[in-house]
């Protein structure tokens, strides 16, 4: 090659030499770029937060307080709440952030809680208070086991202290029937509560109580400590019509007459021996059931002192349909000192087949029957008896 050409060769492999560096430099910087960070960070989602009232070791918690739990930062996926083997029913809100227990606490019991949202669980205990005085139905009257009762049948209920919050324990009172009618509570005192329907009730059906108190507030220091049920069979519509002017009683079952009775009345020469017009019900019976005057002694003009067989109570004033051996008079005179009196062998039939709470109608005489003797609660009309509800006749 000739000498002339060498330095441009050289120049040219030199440039070439640069040219596989540029290259080569290029490449470095691109795999350079691609480990640099690209500038998003990842953060790690914070926990929801749980709270649940009563707090953890609460030992004073009233049962009407409401067991609440919350959730910020998540929605509750489960809340329990115990009591021994029984669990507090309770509702979440729409997004599932709160839960609020349903029903009343017991009183002296202690309660855990439990409650998941996400990755959180946080749990409580805590311990209902003891009431200063425990709240409870002592009685339920016409209630006996395997009674049948009349559709003039009230629903006694009488309760072991003086109810102050009358409305709150009203409401805790339900009364549902196989066929149902209107019917109101009417509290005569503050121990005692009478349900009465606005029509006699629809015969052949089972009617069922109860009563919801436990963890219901009834006063100060007043709280329900158990709940009471009970179930009313009713029988036949048995209806006595009682004409004292003409003598004569006449029983239907269900529409049909079954009997008619020759009677006599109270000889209504005071106002204590006669007999009160209105609807009487049925209340109990005995045979003999000894009959005494009142405000008598022995040897005062009118006195008596007799057993009396077949005898069924239709008032707290001493009224009875029984039995009386006096059949000159009957159908003929009223000569009683206030009760219904009929032959023997009907007084026995009536005793026999009477079911407490059977419906008793007397017309004829002066005295009206007072809606408080007995059962004489068919006397008050149904708008002047709602009246008497603490919750305005709304049961």
């Amino acid at each position: 090659m000739p000498a002339w050409r060498k330095p441009a060769t050289a120049a040219a492999l030199l440039a070439a030499a640069a040219l596989t560096a540029s290259c080569s430099a290029g490449g470095t910087a691109a795999q350079g770029q691609k480990d640099l960070p690209t500038g998003t960070t990842t953060a790690t989602p914070q926990a929801p937060t749980i709270t649940i009232s009563p707090a953890e070791g609460n030992a004073k918690v009233n049962p009407d307080k409401k067991v609440v739990v919350t959730s910020e930062g998540g929605a509750l996926e489960a809340v329990t709440v115990n009591a021994g083997d029984e669990q507090l029913d309770g509702t979440f809100n729409t997004d599932k952030t709160k839960w609020v227990s349903k029903t009343p606490l017991k009183p002296s019991t202690g309660y855990n809680v439990s409650a998941t949202a996400g990755a959180t669980t946080a749990t409580s205990a805590f311990t209902t208070v003891k009431p200063e005085r425990p709240l409870q139905v002592i009685d339920v009257t016409p209630h006996t086991k395997g009674e049948t009762v009349g559709v003039g049948a009230p629903i006694i209920v009488t309760f072991n202290q003086p109810v102050a919050n009358k409305a709150t324990i009203e409401r805790a009172l339900e009364v549902e029937a196989e066929k149902p009618v209107d019917g109101a509570w009417r509290w005569i005192d503050d121990t005692k509560v009478i349900y009465r329907t606005a029509k006699y009730w629809p015969a052949h059906q089972k009617v069922t109580f109860n009563a919801r108190i436990t963890g219901i507030k009834g006063g100060k220091g007043l709280y329900g400590v158990k709940d009471y049920n009970a179930t009313l069979k009713i029988g036949a519509k048995q209806i006595s019509k009682v004409d004292v002017a003409k003598h004569m009683m006449y029983v239907y079952k269900d529409g049909k007459r079954v009997q008619t009775m020759r009677i006599s009345a109270g000889m209504a020469t005071t106002r204590e021996y006669t007999t009160t017009s209105g609807v009487h019900l049925t209340m109990e019976r005995g045979s003999p059931v000894r009959m005494i005057s009142p405000g008598r002694e022995k040897g005062d003009p009118g006195y008596y002192d007799v057993m009396i067989d077949h005898a069924v109570r239709i008032s707290n004033s001493g009224e009875y349909v029984h039995a009386k051996d006096n059949v000159w008079a009957q159908g003929v005179r009223n000569v009683s000192h206030g009760c219904i009196n009929s032959r023997p062998d009907q007084a026995k039939w009536f005793y026999d087949n009477f079911q407490r709470g059977d419906v008793v109608d007397i017309k004829g005489t002066n005295r009206e029957l007072e809606w408080n003797n007995g059962w004489g609660f068919w006397q008050m009309s149904y708008s002047q008896w709602k009246k008497g509800s603490a919750l305005n006749g709304k049961a």
